[in-house]
């Protein structure tokens, strides 16, 4: 077993990509502090797990987590919760997680160091708590580092965090506080720190990229950050808007996308469903209407737009009619990608007190018909690009493997086109070794439910060595 180094830390992050970003400012000013990550937690002096506590699935993962790291772990080592979970049940964190030493919310992740200079001059082994008071101001003392967590030649940069809305089945609300907007300039700066460093791509992401600005008294805030942005790094190629929220996708903004070439054609807004009585007892936008009249507005103005969705099923009181609709909603819109959640129950929302919650097994139903209609939508859409080109950011390589696993000499790159957001969309898989890292164009030769398949120019393909594999 590996030796326990003082002064390291090993971080395990979970959830979602604003999660990602806190992480990657926690290990800023921990190796600030003179700590060194490890990817080995049974070398690692500190051990921290940025948790989620959105939806009960995360919630068990992230509790499953540490519960392995407080089994496992050695004498000297400290354990630290972190995160969403941490934030939304506090103190009673510990009950759960026996030798749990450490717990910090996600409105004082900036005091990590703190809390491990603490835990080590504690002098008893109760655990010790870094949760504010209702009244801490959400993203305030940031203490100057970068809010963005570079990953590869992409990089989710967060312009804001907290949510004023006020959806049934969300706790984000009360984890996070408010809506609160970085500074513009701040985002700016950090962006030009992003393209110095040979970024491609730049992800704006927030609970709600549409609210950006409210707080600060500016109207269609984000617009006017995306023409900034582009004054800003005129250079940088890539710039892609994840979390947009009905209802608020503005005029101004559908104008600044339609006329920026570094603006993706690709837009996330999560719609969650296609009938207004479930919408309203979701307490989310209802007017179905105004999807129709600006998806087509958008569609005609940004040619190649490419829209992400996500819907929950089951919700309580969806009806098989309510249901149906959302299903006519899906096959109307032809949506280029969605994801679908089944509803999960949440103590402490609105949504905890409806009647008609639905059996699991109805929810896993709905949500297989619904994937079912959504991949024959996503195969045809892929099919249709079979030969254009497509410019394509190169991630990664691997060898080719026939059907039963054998390895083939063959090499192909794995890259993602302007449709495709880290993590949660497809992949383009281009025969050949095209440089990681850069954005080449390819020739689109094959299509799957999710994924596509193409060649790239001649010219950007570059020898590799066998060994490097």
């Amino acid at each position: 077993m590996p030796q326990r180094r003082k002064n390291t830390y090993y971080l395990l992050s979970l959830g979602c990509a604003k999660n990602t970003v806190d992480s990657h400012g926690m290990a800023q000013l921990l190796d600030g502090a003179g700590l060194r990550g490890v990817g080995d937690p049974h070398a690692a002096e500190v051990l921290i797990v940025n948790t989620c506590g959105f939806i009960e699935s995360a919630r068990r993962e992230s509790l499953e987590a540490l519960k392995e790291l407080a089994a496992s772990r050695r004498p000297g080592q400290m354990l630290i919760a972190a995160g969403c979970l941490s934030q939304r049940y506090g103190a009673a964190l510990a009950k759960d997680v026996p030798g749990l030493d450490g717990i910090i919310g996600t409105r004082r992740w900036m005091d990590i160091v703190d809390l491990v200079r603490r835990l080590r001059a504690r002098p008893h082994p109760e655990p010790l708590y870094h949760l504010p008071d209702e009244a801490a101001t959400v993203g305030a003392d940031e203490k100057g580092v970068l809010r963005a967590a570079p990953q590869g030649a992409s990089a989710y940069l967060k312009i804001a965090d907290g949510c004023r809305r006020p959806c049934a089945f969300c706790a984000i609300p009360a984890i996070k506080g408010t809506a609160v907007s970085r500074p513009m300039e701040t985002i700016l700066d950090e962006a030009r720190r992003l393209r110095d460093s040979g970024v491609q791509e730049i992800i704006l992401i927030a609970q709600d990229l549409t609210d950006y600005g409210h707080d600060l008294g500016l109207k269609d805030g984000l617009a006017q950050l995306l023409e900034s942005l582009a004054q800003a790094v005129p250079d940088l190629p890539w710039v892609r808007l994840m979390y947009a929220y009905p209802g608020a996708v503005t005029p101004r903004l559908i104008d600044v996308m339609a006329g920026s070439q570094q603006i993706l054609p690709y837009l996330d807004i999560p719609l969650q469903h296609g009938h207004r009585d479930t919408l309203l007892r979701m307490r989310r936008p209802a007017n179905v209407e105004w999807v129709y009249r600006t998806l087509e507005t958008m569609r005609a103005r940004i040619p190649r737009l490419a829209i992400r969705t996500t819907f929950i099923v089951g919700y309580p009181g969806e009806t098989e009619a309510e249901f149906q609709t959302l299903l006519d909603f899906v096959n109307d819109l032809q949506f280029d990608r969605v994801g679908v959640f089944t509803y999960s129950f949440e103590a402490g929302t609105p949504s905890a007190d409806l009647p008609g919650h639905l059996p699991e097994a109805v929810k896993e139903e709905r949500r297989a018909r619904l994937m079912e209609l959504q991949q024959s939508i996503s195969l045809a859409k892929n099919q249709a690009l079979v030969g254009q080109t497509l410019d394509v950011l190169i991630e990664g390589r691997a060898q080719a493997e026939t059907e039963d696993g054998s390895t083939l000499d063959d090499v192909i790159s794995i890259g993602r086109s302007f449709r495709d957001a880290p993590e949660i969309d497809g992949y383009v898989l281009v025969e050949g070794s095209a440089p990681i890292g850069q954005i080449v164009p390819v020739r689109i030769t094959g299509a799957m439910v999710y994924d596509l398949a193409g060649i790239a120019a001649a010219a950007a393909i570059v020898p590799v060595p066998t060994s490097r594999f």
